[in-house]
């Protein structure tokens, strides 16, 4: 096998994983009414979906950092086969109870397919192909956001709700195969140093901080359960810091926050992933509850941003070549506050057909910054440092998500119709366009010399 042919295999079989966790959302919450009537247990609905998430938030970095000390190809493996008797599982159910303890699972191994792919395209690419790599990755994503609900409706109406996590198995064992088949690593074989102090206090300050967050986003206020959540949190994370400042394989290293060239994507990537969840939870709101839609509009609302975010990711593939990182970033930053405005602007009288100008720009606009940054992340440091850059990118995006999705809760209210939804949900879109401006005046640092002069590796 030529080296040609092994970076085509690699890249299906990323292409497949990456698929797998991208449909995992948006099939699961088109089944969920469907598997609330089988198990019952509807007190559990959200859970079912948080606690897969939860769980991606957490292994994301430990398994990037993993992938430095063991390799991509084994903590691949390992998160597939986690993944995959996850879905199994739940497939298997017979309880709500069961099902959420089994996404749990499902969702450790998904952290690992969620980010090591992006890290294996730092390894087996040069910067040049990088971006466009990025760019069929994000077109994934945009096919799996059409595909989802379609296929999650399909197989609940003509098999059965178990068949959308069985249906994971055959294709992961194939991305599992591929992988072993083409990708080839030289790892240094010697007793690696695991963080576990690090890694339990990850976990713990950041359960409990989403955990948190959920019951904020639920009760509105601070309870003394959400309060002490958060002194978990505080003192977990005061002893996270200390581990990662004092110990010999840290597993997120400080050092690494003093390159600009990682630390501004993560900045940038917080803010934009609370506006993206914003957006994606808020504007259906506003089709049903303000416009008096039904769901269906819903959805064509939020159609574009599916299709033309991987035009924008094929974009900035193209231009990567020829144009500075931040000057793209900053061009997908403009587009997204230019739609933050039309956001600002909706009425009564807004159209469907307006609001899908709306997100189709911005889906340009965040095709263009997500993948300028995540190529900026996976080429500022060398091997050894990868699988943890890329790991903290995804976190903070992932965190900018959990915390967007609290917090814009908090400015919600509690009426879901008419005048005071409309005047509440201003309030938010004008809060996310704020949120753009921070992001473009963080990711104008970028432009400065001292960036400019890091090296890409």
């Amino acid at each position: 096998m030529n080296r040609e042919t092994k970076q085509k295999s690699v890249v299906i079989a990323l292409l497949i994983s990456t698929f797998l966790t991208a449909i995992e959302g948006t099939i699961v919450s088109t089944a969920m009414p469907k598997i609330v009537e089988d198990l019952g247990g509807s007190h559990l609905y959200t859970w079912v979906i948080s606690i897969y998430l939860l769980a991606v938030v957490i292994s994301t970095p430990i398994f990037g950092k993993l992938a430095d000390l063991y390799g991509r190809k084994l903590m691949f493996t390992i998160g597939t086969i986690v993944f995959l008797i996850g879905s199994m599982l739940s497939g298997l159910s017979q309880t709500m109870e069961q099902l959420v303890i089994f996404r749990l699972i499902q969702g450790i191994g998904a952290g690992a397919l969620s980010t090591i792919p992006f890290t294996i395209i730092g390894d087996v690419f040069e910067f040049n192909m990088r971006a466009k790599m990025q760019g069929w990755m994000s077109s994934v994503w945009g096919i799996a956001g059409i595909f989802g609900p379609l296929a999650g409706g399909f197989i609940v109406d003509t098999i059965s709700w178990h068949w959308i996590f069985f249906m994971n198995l055959p294709f992961g064992i194939v991305s599992l195969f591929l992988l072993w088949v083409a990708l080839h690593e030289h790892i240094e074989k010697k007793k690696q140093i695991i963080d576990y102090p690090g890694i339990l206090t990850f976990t713990i300050f950041m359960s409990a901080f989403l955990y948190a967050l959920t019951l904020v986003k639920e009760h509105k206020q601070l309870t003394n359960q959400i309060s002490i959540l958060f002194i978990v949190t505080f003192v977990g994370f005061c002893l996270f810091i200390w581990f990662q400042a004092k110990g010999k394989e840290p597993m997120l290293p400080l050092s690494l926050f003093k390159n600009k060239l990682i630390t501004i994507p993560n900045v940038a990537g917080f803010l934009l992933g609370f506006i993206l969840v914003t957006v994606t939870f808020y504007i259906p709101l506003w089709v049903q509850g303000v416009t008096n839609l039904n769901a269906t509009y819903s959805g064509i609302a939020m159609l574009p941003m599916s299709v033309t975010w991987p035009f924008g990711a094929l974009l900035a593939g193209k231009w990567m070549s020829k144009k500075p990182i931040a000057h793209i970033t900053l061009a997908g930053i403009a587009i997204i506050i230019v739609s933050c405005i039309g956001l600002v602007f909706f009425n009564t009288e807004t159209t469907v057909a307006w609001m899908m100008v709306v997100t189709g720009v911005m889906g340009v606009g965040f095709g263009l910054a997500y993948t300028a940054f995540n190529v900026a992340v996976q080429s500022a440091v060398e091997w050894e440092l990868r699988g943890v850059a890329v790991g903290s990118h995804n976190l903070l995006k992932n965190l900018g998500q959990a915390i967007g999705i609290a917090v814009s809760g908090l400015w919600l209210s509690d009426e879901l119709k008419g005048f005071v939804l409309e005047s509440s949900l201003h309030n938010v879109f004008i809060l996310l366009f704020v949120l753009g401006i921070c992001s473009m005046a963080v990711t104008g640092i970028l432009l400065g010399k001292k960036s400019r002069e890091i090296a890409i590796h």
